[in-house]
């Protein structure tokens, strides 16, 4: 019988397993995911590429399908006369909604997905620059969570899992925060407070990391076990995925490249220290040099995000003081992302954010003196990728942790539908 089709899409998200998720996990939970990365997929193909027996597939897939977390999904043959249509699995989209928020200076937004990972509905709530107090942001997070769910129709009850990703250390198992430029306090357990105001779990990261995993589960990342992202915003922030999954370090706060030093004695960092790298790319950093070198008058009211643009326009027209200030910014930049390169060996580096609009930061010769070291050895160039998603992605991240974390509980050992509490929301 010849397949020409299905009656019906389904959606997919998330990383293609890998051989090491094996040794974690439980094979209810790789078949689970497996349907899921794949959108549609029948059970000899799962079990083939997961190298596992047809039966103990079929046993996993019963439960899943027991538990409302996947059902199955007729193909269009084009001949019906010999037999049943074959039967594909899907994961149930509406068996769970999560919520995942990013949180920055000046501006938070939130995504609300299903559970395989389309957005169904998108929020931004503008906040007051500088640190505010736990409180604050709090009340900020209640708000935005409040107008997104008004926004698709869902009530705080329907949701089984939050994400957020906000700048700084953050100690994700625990969600501690030990230092965050949007925060006031430190070392402040933020996660347990949330879940208690929002009345389901909340999981906090970094919003690099959290950018890695978006890369991972819906971006460039998805056929890749081994990539770097590095990203220029406001700060400078890596995130690092090893064998599909996103390396933290042993105590949740590695791969803060943008707090590594790269000059003795440099210049002030926001973090306190002095000769970050942050310190020489971040917008602060740009606008601190133009603010200097370019004489402007400082009586004239610019914001950050004016100066930067000035200072482009300038260095494009050829103003040679605005261009030795990207110039100077893009070594800096090289120098950073040629140590990512030296001690992780990705296979993958993806650079993102904002400002990588200012080409200025990774013209060719920035990027030619990153490979300078890979060159003089005789090594294969890192491949690089150049990725400017829009500020959803950040959301979208934090949206992954949510439902990374929310599968580890319910797809490992799935409940029967019967049993589960009548708050949670499940499709026939």
């Amino acid at each position: 019988m010849e397949i020409v089709g299905s009656t019906e899409e389904c959606a997919a998200c998330g990383p293609f397993s890998s051989m090491e998720d094996k040794v974690a996990k439980s094979l209810t939970q790789l078949v689970f995911e497996k349907i899921r990365s794949q959108g549609r997929i029948s059970r000899s193909d799962v079990a083939k590429d997961l190298g596992v027996s047809p039966g103990s597939v079929t046993a996993a897939a019963t439960a899943l399908v027991d538990a409302g977390l996947v059902r199955e999904a007729s193909r269009t043959p084009r001949d019906t006369s010999r037999g049943r249509p074959p039967v594909d699995l899907c994961v149930v989209a509406d068996a769970r909604f999560v919520v995942g928020m990013n949180l920055r200076d000046g501006l938070n937004s939130a995504v609300l997905t299903d559970f395989v990972g389309t957005v169904l509905a998108d929020c931004d709530l503008p906040s007051p620059p500088g640190r505010k107090t736990l409180d604050a942001i709090c009340n900020e997070i209640e708000t935005l969570l409040d107008a997104l769910l008004n926004k698709a129709g869902l009530e705080r009850a329907d949701l089984s899992a939050v994400g957020i990703g906000l700048p700084g250390f953050v100690d994700h198992p625990r969600g501690q925060v030990h230092w965050s430029p949007i925060l006031e306090d430190r070392r402040t357990l933020v996660g347990p407070i949330l879940s208690d105001r929002l009345g389901c779990p909340v999981h906090l990261d970094n919003d690099v990391n959290l950018l890695a995993l978006a890369e991972l589960w819906f971006g460039m990342g998805r056929s890749r076990s081994n990539f770097a992202v590095v990203t220029i915003e406001h700060g400078v922030g890596m995130g690092l995925i090893l064998d599909t999954q996103l390396y933290r370090g042993a105590k949740g706060m590695g791969l803060e490249i943008g707090h590594t030093t790269v000059q003795l004695d440099g210049a002030l960092c926001r973090c306190g220290q002095r000769g970050c790298l942050e310190a020489y790319i971040a917008d602060y950093a740009l606008v601190r040099e133009a603010s200097t070198a370019l004489e402007w008058d400082l009586r004239v009211a610019r914001s950050p995000q004016q100066t930067l643009e000035i200072l482009f326009d300038q260095a494009k027209a050829g103003n040679e003081a605005a261009r030795l200030i990207f110039e100077r910014a893009g070594r800096y930049l090289s120098r950073g992302l040629a140590n990512v390169i030296q001690v992780f060996d990705p296979e993958f580096l993806i650079i993102s954010g904002a400002r990588l609009r200012y080409d200025l930061l990774y013209a060719e010769e920035v990027l030619a003196e990153m490979h300078k070291f890979s060159d003089r050895i005789g090594r294969d160039r890192t491949e690089v990728a150049i990725n400017t998603w829009g500020d959803t992605v950040w959301a979208r991240g934090a949206a992954a942790l949510a439902l990374s974390v929310l599968t580890d509980h319910v797809a490992a050992h799935p409940v029967p539908l019967d049993t589960h509490p009548a708050s949670h929301r499940h499709a026939g």
